[in-house]
């Protein structure tokens, strides 16, 4: 759920002034498109807690009955792009050729990139298993992207990631995300997807992006008829 400075500021019961100083001065966290500022519900209920500012307790029910809505993970794949052969031998060359191919805004720091995401891999892997990686941010509103996208990089050669099965790693997905509720729910729609054999053989065989991206496609099209299958009556 999206706010506007002057919404944001009435849940705050703040003047919108104040707010702005917020911003430059308390690490509010806000978001910039098409030249207008906007903020986050839950990221600002969050500030707001962690801050002790009093905030509207309708700010929460208000983004909890209206959810930031997250393109499919076939269309966030389109925008973020399927790369074939990508190199290096290393975690580490092969994170820093992830983050040359990322479209990214041209004020983005590639080099600060990867190293949050060098960063985060000496957390704990991000080596999901059977040869696949989620290399991701913790914080993602330090990227300042309009639009969230996931860019998938297919290895030349397999790369060791210290995954959780020990196998090296030939895909690498990455999410790139404005916020950090849509950086969950992408995270979640991979979750979902990458259970598939099907998928993950695809993978594995470096498959035309075609093919991938209607495997995708096929998968949601069948989450979507679950939910939407009525209860059987008793």
């Amino acid at each position: 759920m999206q706010l506007s400075i002057r919404d944001a500021a009435g849940y705050l019961n703040v003047d919108e002034s104040t707010l702005r100083r917020w911003i430059r001065t308390r690490g509010v966290p806000v978001h910039g498109a098409d030249e207008r500022l906007y903020l986050n519900a839950i990221e600002l209920w969050e500030w707001a807690t962690e801050q002790g500012v009093p905030v509207s307790r309708r700010l929460l029910d208000q983004a909890r009955r209206h959810p930031d809505a997250v393109p499919p993970l076939s269309s966030l794949l389109t925008a973020g792009g399927i790369h074939y052969d990508v190199g290096g031998e290393t975690k580490s060359v092969v994170l820093a050729a992830l983050v040359a191919l990322l479209p990214l805004p041209p004020d983005v720091d590639r080099d600060f990139l990867v190293t949050v995401l060098e960063a985060r891999e000496a957390m704990g892997s991000t080596g999901i298993g059977d040869g696949i990686a989620i290399p991701h941010v913790r914080n993602p509103i330090l990227l300042h992207v309009p639009q969230p996208f996931v860019t998938l990089c297919l290895l030349h050669h397999p790369v060791e990631f210290d995954a959780v099965d020990g196998k090296p790693v030939h895909a690498l997905f990455s999410v790139i995300s404005p916020t950090v509720p849509a950086h969950l729910r992408i995270l979640a729609q991979l979750a979902v997807v990458l259970r598939d054999a099907e998928l993950r053989q695809l993978l594995s065989s470096r498959a035309p992006a075609d093919a991938i991206l209607s495997r995708v496609r096929a998968l949601e099209a069948r989450v979507s008829g679950a939910h939407a299958m009525p209860l059987e009556s008793a």
